[in-house]
């Protein structure tokens, strides 16, 4: 950091379990990508191209090494593996995450209907060549899943070999963890950690409302995902407490009002003013 500040929350370091920020490039230039790694590579642990983007953005090779540079791994949106997988193509899949040397891939259903077992194998396979993000939630806001099975689906995709299971809330944060307003599912989201180990989960938050109840929940190091490149700093002043949303919620406010208690007059005989 550029100059010293006391009482911060401790930050977990590169490479991390905990305290993850998951960068959505959403179609990105070889120098936005540039331009944002100059100041947020510090902060990003993995970047997400986000749906199929993979597929019609210029230069992906070029792009691909700007992060790998950078030390940044980088997964093809879920949305691109249920593309393939809507058409029967799984194989094709799986080579081309060899042939562009991903070490990531996301497995998700959010578009799909697809059986649990058959996702569950999918992880399993991927597994054996790349490490496995498994989303859990549905892209359609009419389709609400009830606690019990959000559980239940992010337990046997840990035990099918996912390194995390994500909380499905799309780019907008509007579907899944969020009612439509982008109101977090508290309920929900409680539910859950009862199950479920924090650092095992990467909770989608795109909007700055989410991340910072979740920040509050959980603390500096919950991993969040979904954030936009230009907001990767803003989120980092908001998990150390140096943003109005957070200011005081790390400290501790006892102290706090006890040194900016204001001093007693010390009353000393003899030194007031005479009246005039």
């Amino acid at each position: 950091m550029n100059y010293s500040l006391n009482n911060l929350p401790e930050r977990t370091s590169k490479p991390r379990e905990q305290g993850y920020t998951m960068v959505m490039d959403k179609g990105l230039s070889i120098r936005e990508v540039e331009n944002f790694l100059e100041v947020g590579a510090e902060y990003t642990d993995i970047v997400k191209l986000g749906w199929a983007t993979s597929y019609v953005v210029p230069n992906l090779r070029k792009k691909l090494d700007a992060y790998k540079e950078a030390g940044i791994p980088v997964y093809f949106g879920g949305t691109l593996f249920e593309a393939f997988i809507i058409r029967n193509q799984f194989d094709d899949y799986r080579r081309l995450l060899a042939d562009y040397g991903m070490e990531y891939a996301e497995v998700s259903d959010g578009s799909i209907d697809l059986q649990h077992d058959r996702k569950l194998e999918y992880i399993r396979t991927l597994a054996q060549d790349v490490k496995v993000l498994s989303e859990v939630g549905s892209k359609d806001a009419e389709k609400i899943i009830p606690p019990y099975k959000w559980i239940s689906q992010m337990k046997t995709e840990l035990e099918a070999g996912a390194i995390k299971v994500i909380g499905e809330a799309r780019e907008a944060g509007n579907v899944g963890l969020f009612r439509s307003t982008g109101e977090v599912r508290s309920g929900l989201v409680e539910e859950i950690l009862t199950q479920i180990p924090f650092e095992k989960i990467l909770w989608e938050a795109p909007q700055k409302a989410q991340q910072v109840w979740f920040i509050k929940l959980l603390g500096a190091n919950v991993n969040l995902g979904n954030i936009a490149p230009n907001e990767v700093v803003s989120l980092e002043t908001i998990r150390l407490g140096l943003r109005g949303d957070t200011f005081t919620h790390f400290l501790d406010m006892d102290a706090v009002d006890e040194a900016f208690k204001p001093e007693k007059p010390t009353g000393k005989p003899g030194t007031s003013m005479p009246r005039g």
